[in-house]
């Protein structure tokens, strides 16, 4: 009786079933290694579509032995924790072929590196060729020129996006509900093709969610426990744009030929910036630059020329070790989204690689904001010099930054002065927004031609009102010109907020830059505080005003004194948490009876 030892690729491959059904096996005896069902439960434990497709193989198998009375049986001893450690230097692969060898076996793979150390072991083997379909997939009969992306998810139908980017619609593909076998061997079409003639790399395995980059096609699949149901989103460039066809300025062509270094790419979802920065890319390229790109998934449609990096070891950090060695011009970085990739897109601009990033926002300020927080903010105009917003696959709007010191504008003491980022319109050189620091915050200042003029009504609301009231909870403020106020308090508060010899409102008036007028606050001035409840969840305590003041501003005061500033929630909730400095205030303020007070105003 002829015996056959089969490895784990021609199980998932299904050419043992395929020979069984064809009858080619007959009075033969068929083993499989224990070591390849251990394999194969390994990666369907990790929701790896390769291992279910395997297990489903080998039911199969099963069912057709008995019927057609052929013997299978598994065998070997199950892998240990070093073997498995070792499988990926070929430690279950020698288990596999040691069966055969042990059984004098025919050794069945469609592995061609297994089927040569096999045969140079002396092994009988029978190498099968993968016969896979890797032209006119499944999925290609739903794209057409117009064709964005299809949305295929189980129980629904299949629809697609159809247009260009900012003018696409939603047309269905198919009246035909989606069943998840059909979602399933898709995925199996892609990942085999992809295996065989190398035409797809797997981007991101995780469980229950694989992306794969297919030749230009960009495949996202998501199953449970990851998601609620199987689906898959393939998306497709339409076109390949030279920067030319953008219609940039001849003024912003000669800033990215000269002097840009730090470039920002901004735009919403779908919007078209990936596309623009591939042309960017290109662009650099065919001007003599050594030009890398930083992607995961690596689906930027660039030149041949173009090195396209993705994660090494899962860190974009490792990759930037290395690419610094090799010492690009530029690189273009899509997208930067989480923390470390925007401490790698500045240790990279600040190492003195011309940087190019894509960032999802959804106005141009929007992309210059994602930085404040994860850099210092002194350090953004040394790394971003150029915002490029895209919107319907065009260029939109253009900011250039400068850093300056100066006092910031619609103040008049020259005592205020302090380092401001200045966000210009490229094109007219117009200052749109001030960037600086204010006390402990940051500011971000929209500049107007009222505020140029005279600013102090700009700043009053929001931060004269937040010093004052913490003297006074009930505090009004009046702006009687660009440089002074009048401030109305109760009698109570009156020597608090002059300090002896006048030495704390002295200094109110240095910090703020204005004269302050203080005032006795009459009967008729007096402001109620709001009635609240107080609950806790978990580790927060909820103070919860009218629902109708949902979205407006509170301070609250503990014994008159200002504890904190926050905004009303839904529902007129504000949420405080318990193990914070203001939270133990509150929970000391209500042990000891202590009174509480929230003052809501718009």
């Amino acid at each position: 009786m002829e015996k056959i030892v089969a490895d784990t690729s021609i199980i998932i491959d299904g050419e043992i079933t395929k020979l069984i059904e064809a009858g080619n096996f007959k009075d033969c005896e068929i083993i499989i290694p224990v070591a390849v069902l251990d394999e194969l439960q390994a990666q369907a434990s990790q929701n790896k579509d390769y291992g279910f497709v395997g297990l489903e193989e080998i039911k199969k198998i099963r069912e057709l032995t008995q019927k057609n009375n052929i013997v299978l049986r598994f065998e070997g001893e199950r892998p240990s924790m070093d073997d498995i450690k070792l499988a990926r230097h070929g430690r279950i692969d020698a288990i596999i072929k040691d069966i055969a060898k042990k059984n004098n076996a025919t050794f069945y793979t469609a592995d061609y590196v297994q089927a040569l150390v096999a045969q140079a072991e002396g092994i009988k083997t029978n190498y099968s060729k993968p016969q896979v379909k890797i032209i006119d997939l499944e999925f290609e009969k739903y794209f057409d020129p117009q064709t964005m992306s299809i949305h295929l998810k189980e129980g629904t139908r299949p629809v697609a996006k159809r247009g260009k980017p900012g003018a696409f619609t939603l047309v269905e593909l198919d009246d035909k509900i989606l069943e998840k076998e059909y979602l399933e061997g898709i995925t199996t079409e892609i990942l085999e093709s992809s295996r065989v003639n190398q035409s797809g790399v797997i981007e991101i395995s995780k469980s229950g969610a694989l992306v794969i980059q297919f030749r230009d096609y960009r495949v996202v699949i998501t199953h449970r426990p990851f998601s609620n149901s199987y689906e898959i989103t393939i998306t497709h460039p339409l076109v390949k744009m030279m920067l030319e066809q953008y219609n940039p300025s001849e003024k912003l062509m000669q800033r990215l030929s000269e002097s840009a270094e730090g470039v920002l790419v901004a735009g919403a979802p779908g919007s078209g910036k990936s596309t623009f920065a591939s042309s960017l890319a290109d662009f650099y390229s065919k001007k003599g630059k050594i030009v890398k790109t930083f992607e995961s998934p690596r689906d930027l449609q660039v030149d041949e020329k173009i090195t396209q990096y993705t994660q090494l070891d899962g860190s974009f950090e490792n990759a930037a070790d290395i690419l610094l060695l090799v010492r690009p011009d530029y690189t273009i970085f899509d997208e930067v989204r989480r923390f470390h990739d925007f401490r790698v897109f500045s240790d990279l601009r600040l190492a003195g690689v011309g940087m190019v990033g894509v960032v999802h926002a959804n106005a141009p300020l929007d992309a210059i904001q994602r930085f404040i927080g994860k850099v210092e903010l002194g350090m953004i105009p040394h790394i971003l010099d150029t915002v490029i917003y895209i919107k319907a696959g065009q260029i939109s709007k253009v900011y250039e930054l400068e850093f300056k010191v100066k006092v910031p504008t619609g103040m008049t003491e020259q005592d205020l002065s302090r380092p401001v980022i200045e966000v210009k319109n490229f094109e007219n050189h117009t200052l749109e927004y001030e960037i600086y620091t204010y006390g402990e915050e940051n500011i971000v200042i929209p500049i107007s031609k009222e505020a140029k003029s005279g600013g102090i009504e700009r700043l009053a609301e929001s931060k004269i009102k937040e010093v004052i009231k913490r003297f006074d909870s009930n505090a009004e403020i009046e702006i009687l010109s660009n440089n002074s106020i009048r401030v109305k308090v109760d009698k109570d508060s009156i020597p608090s907020l002059i300090g002896r010899g006048g030495s704390t409102i002295n200094e109110l008036e240095k910090s703020l830059g204005v004269h302050i007028d203080v005032e006795k606050k009459t009967s008729s001035d007096s402001v109620s505080s709001e009635w609240f409840e107080m609950s806790e969840s978990g580790n927060n305590l909820i103070l919860e005003v009218d629902d109708s003041k949902s979205g407006m501003d509170a301070d609250i005061y503990v014994k008159g004194k200002h504890l904190l500033s926050s905004r009303v929630g839904k529902r007129g909730r504000i949420i405080v948490a318990k193990r914070s400095s203001p939270g133990k205030r509150i929970v000391n303020a209500v042990m000891s009876k202590d009174d509480i007070k929230i003052v809501v105003h718009d």
